[in-house]
Formats: C-alpha cells, sequence, structure tokens
C-alpha cells in the first residue's frame, strides 16, 4: 500500500489493521501522456456542497503511473477562474526546473484558457511520490499519486504484493479556501481549521453525511502498528491479511505536541475482507494520544536507508558548506488587523517575499532586480532559541533572497525550531533535490557535540523532513542539480506566512552540468 499526505496543518497518526487489495500496473511504453483539464465542480461532503478546483473533474485527480527511466508529458489546460500551477513532489527534475511547478520560483502560472507541458524523466527513483497545486490554497483539491514502478526486470528488495492501492490523507473545508484564508489575512490571522480530514478525498463514516465505505527510496523494512507521517511526505506500506476475516477500520487523526490548535478529528476508511456483509460493525484500532512525542520520536528513529549494493547510500562525508536556519514565528504591526498584528513567519529572520517573475526564468535569462543571492547562512543574531517563549520578531526583514551554491558542492543544513511566540513541528520540503536526514533533535543544536551523534551510515535519504517540535534536524545533500530550488515548510499557513527560501545551484562546466533550455511554450509572466 503507497500513501501520500495533502494536510495545511499538521502531522498525523495512521492506524491500519490488516490490509491487502491493490491495483495492477498497467504495461505502456516508455513515454507516458497524460491530459490534466482544470476544471470547476460541485462536490459535496459532511452535507455541504460547494464548487471545488479538480483535475478532470476528479477529487483527488489521477493517478500517474511510470517505470524508473520513463519519460512523462503532461498537458495541462486551464478551465478555472484560478491562475494554476502543479508541482510533482518529490521528482528530482534534474537540470530540468521548468518541469517541477511552483509558480514564480520556476515557472508563472498557467492562465484562464492557457496550456501549459510538464517533461520530465524520472531517474533513479521508485515508489510512491504525489503531485499537488503550487499556488494560493489550491493544493486543497488539487492533488494526486505519483506510482513509479521499478524498470522492468528489475526486482523489489522484499516479497512483490499481490496487488497495490493508493491512500491519499487530506483535508475538506465546508466553505471555500480561499475566500477564508483572504478574510483571515485582513484580519491578521490564521484561517479555520478543517471541518475533516479525508482519506482519498472522503471524511469516512464517523462524520455526518459519509459513504460507508517514502519519497521514492527504499528504507529497511521494520514493523509498526502506527504510521507517522507530515504533510508533503509519502510512504509505502506492505500488510500481510493474515487476521480473521471481517471489517477494520483503519484510523488517522493530527500529532501536535505543541499548544497549536488543529482540526482533531478522526478519519477512517474501512478494509473489508471479500465475502463479509456490509452489516458487520468494523473495528476500529487504537491511535496514539494526539500529542504522544514519544511515539513520534521513536518512530523516525527506526527510518534508515536500505544501504545495500544495488542500492547504496551517498550520504556526503565531507562537507563543503555548513547552513543554520532558524525557523520563526512572529507578529508584525498591522493597524487594519483585529488584534492590531500580522501574523508572520521567517527563516533567519527574513520572511521571503514572492517575485511577479518566475526564479529561474530571471536567473537563466539574468533579468536584473528580481532577487539577491544573499541568504545569510547564519541567524543574525544567536540567542536562546527554544529557551523561554519570545514575542519579538528579532528584526525581522522583508526580501527576495536567495542563496547560491556551487554546482556538485556538499551542504550539510540544520533547521533549527525557535520559541518565537511558540515552539511547532514544521515539515520542510526541498524541490529538486533527496536529502540524508543525518541527525535530530530537542532543545538547540550543539555544534560541538551533536554532530559526533550524526548517523552517517544508512540515514533515511528524504524530501521533505519534519523539525520536531522545539528541536532540530540536520540533512545533507549534494548540489548536483542546477537551477533554482524552493524550499519552503508543508504547512500552507505557514508558507503564506513566508517560511520559505530557495537555493541558486549555479551550473557546472560542461553543457551535460548546466540547466537545459526553457520550453517554447513556458507561461508569460
Amino acid at each position: 500500500m503507497a500513501m501520500q499526505l495533502d494536510s495545511c496543518f499538521g502531522s498525523f497518526f495512521l492506524c491500519i489493521f490488516c490490509f491487502a487489495w491493490f491495483l495492477t500496473f498497467p504495461a505502456e511504453a516508455a513515454v507516458r501522456k497524460y491530459q490534466f483539464d482544470i476544471r470547476v465542480k460541485n462536490v459535496s461532503r459532511l452535507c455541504h456542497a460547494k464548487p471545488i478546483v479538480t483535475v478532470n473533474g476528479r477529487f483527488p485527480g489521477p493517478t500517474i503511473y511510470a517505470r524508473e527511466g520513463d519519460r512523462v508529458l503532461v498537458k495541462l489546460t486551464n478551465y478555472a477562474k484560478y491562475n494554476i500551477s502543479i508541482h510533482w513532489h518529490g521528482l528530482k527534475q534534474f537540470r530540468n526546473g521548468w518541469a517541477d511547478g511552483p509558480a514564480y520560483i520556476t515557472q508563472c502560472p498557467i492562465k484562464t484558457g492557457h496550456s501549459y507541458t510538464y517533461d520530465f524523466n524520472v531517474t533513479g527513483q521508485r515508489g510512491t511520490l504525489w503531485w499537488h497545486a503550487h499556488i494560493l490554497w489550491l493544493r486543497a483539491t488539487v492533488y494526486g499519486a505519483i506510482v513509479i514502478m521499478p524498470k522492468e526486470g528489475t526486482m523489489f528488495p522484499f516479497p512483490k504484493p499481490h496487488r497495490e492501492t493508493e491512500i491519499i490523507l487530506g483535508e475538506w473545508w465546508n466553505s471555500d479556501v480561499e475566500t477564508l484564508v483572504n478574510g483571515a489575512n485582513k484580519m491578521g490571522l490564521p484561517p479555520p481549521t478543517s471541518d475533516a480530514h479525508t482519506i482519498n478525498g472522503k471524511p469516512g463514516s464517523l462524520f455526518p453525511c459519509s459513504l460507508k465505505q517514502i519519497d521514492a527510496v527504499y528504507t529497511k523494512p521494520f514493523t509498526t502498528r502506527v504510521i507517522l507521517i507530515a504533510p508533503g511526505q509519502t510512504t509505502n506500506v506492505l500488510i500481510k491479511a493474515d487476521q480473521p476475516p471481517s471489517r477494520y477500520f483503519m484510523a488517522a487523526r493530527p500529532f501536535m505536541d505543541a499548544p497549536v490548535p488543529v482540526d482533531n478529528k478522526t478519519v477512517t476508511a474501512i478494509l473489508h475482507y471479500k465475502d463479509i456483509p456490509k452489516t458487520v460493525i468494523p473495528s476500529m484500532p487504537k491511535l496514539p494520544a494526539p500529542n504522544n512525542t514519544n511515539v513520534a520520536l521513536s518512530y523516525n528513529k527506526r527510518l534508515k536507508s536500505l544501504n545495500t549494493p544495488q542500492f547504496p547510500v551517498k550520504v556526503p562525508l565531507k562537507v563543503d558548506r555548513h547552513l543554520f536556519y532558524t525557523i520563526g514565528l512572529g507578529a508584525n504591526p498591522c493597524s487594519s488587523c483585529q488584534n492590531g498584528t500580522q501574523l508572520t513567519a521567517s527563516l533567519n529572520n527574513i520572511t521571503f517575499v514572492m517575485p511577479k517573475v518566475g526564479l529561474l526564468q530571471a536567473h537563466y535569462f539574468n533579468i536584473k532586480g528580481v532577487f539577491k543571492t544573499d541568504f545569510p547562512d547564519q541567524p543574525p543574531v544567536p540567542f536562546n532559541y527554544t529557551g523561554a517563549p519570545l514575542t519579538a520578531n528579532l528584526g525581522t526583514s522583508l526580501g527576495t533572497r536567495l542563496s547560491k551554491v556551487a554546482f556538485n558542492s556538499t551542504v550539510e543544513l540544520v533547521l533549527q525550531d525557535t520559541n518565537l511566540l511558540t515552539v511547532e513541528s514544521h515539515p520542510f520540503h526541498l524541490h529538486g533535490f533527496n536529502f540524508f536526514v543525518v541527525g535530530s533533535g530537542i532543545g538547540n543544536f550543539n555544534p560541538s557535540k551533536d554532530p559526533a551523534k550524526f548517523n552517517l551510515v544508512d540515514p533515511p535519504e528524504r524530501n521533505t523532513v519534519g523539525v520536531p517540535t522545539g528541536g532540530w534536524t540536520a540533512i545533507r545533500f549534494r548540489a548536483d542539480n542546477p537551477g533554482v530550488w524552493f524550499m519552503h515548510c508543508h504547512l500552507e499557513l505557514h508558507t503564506m506566512w513566508g517560511l520559505k527560501m530557495a537555493f541558486v545551484v549555479e551550473n557546472g562546466k560542461s553543457p551535460e552540468e548546466s540547466i537545459i533550455p526553457p520550453p517554447m511554450d513556458l507561461p508569460p509572466c
């Protein structure tokens, strides 16, 4: 079973009872073509109907199937009233940021009535990823799965499953999400939490009017009854249907160990053994407490790369560039806001300002005045990051400031949570790369002691990582993918407030180490 999480507010505990049903993989040519029509469709959930933005009228959208080594062409035509762009979350897009998708980072959005073809290769990856809208809050309904099978003739490093299916965790608001967000912004407040969580677009039978029914890299297998998955993350799970034939709930609810309000509701789906009557009441699994930090930390410690001759770990042992980024929330003065303040967020005290021109276009065509490459490697003011709560912004500034990185250099980045307003867990996603999670801890990162405890043998390889509440996470990667690559918190709320930045990875010495030319139908700004 493959699953991915589309959530705007928090991580999930997922508990599953005995699963084993799957879709067969279609045998197709090495070039796979898809048509994505962005359309508005009326959808009903929780006894409420509303128009939502969809792909091909489906919620969630269609699954992209490919094999490692395939070329994928997705022609997107926008029939909705919103501008749109699609991000292929976790695909590395070697030298091809033009297909990455975040609006105003690697492209300008696709306007109403216009089309654009995303053209990319699937290289050195296998497993489950996902795609989603990457503009405004359209990701609330515009998302779907990406299933990457190994090359023909390549064996799985685990028992071959009998069947496969995808599970997507999401959220549902009864009201129009963009209206809620715009209203909250005017008041300087966060928007209301969602009205329900969903599994494959459905809230499950615990809600009214409901129907009664790891990031593309292998890891060392382990047995668990609970999965912790952060917004933006994916994981593949093998489940053996060896329990007495019956009906079983699988259930998910948020994990939040910080004093932050979340939609603390439980979403369910049902595993139904063949020939069991629907009148049988499903068994409900026992989920951990929603603030059980020990379960979360224990789960993450068990994640390790496979590290075999066939799938070796290439974690950088020598580091060319050390980065230390502090994660901060804050409140700026706002005379028109409800409480006289506007909530904001920053990395190294910089609140990122989105440009009006795609950053990759500005970099490739040398367009002046769009961004600066002076993002600091360290915070401007050291302090006790996870000590007593602080309400000051410590000199937060606004800017479209990027960090320039030499091609093929090795980077170590420590992401440090802070107690500016409050501590909180933050899921950070880096576009264009996988990285190795070499260490994490609670409290302040100690550069003289903590690196000695790094896992440099078989660390998990990811594209999205959760920074623990009141703690830190250290990642390493090799900057071998030239282009402009977005890094941001995958909580939509925090991204909107400015908790984001981007890296400019310079070209190498040869054309094979340089950004490929842009496509002819690149959307205009």
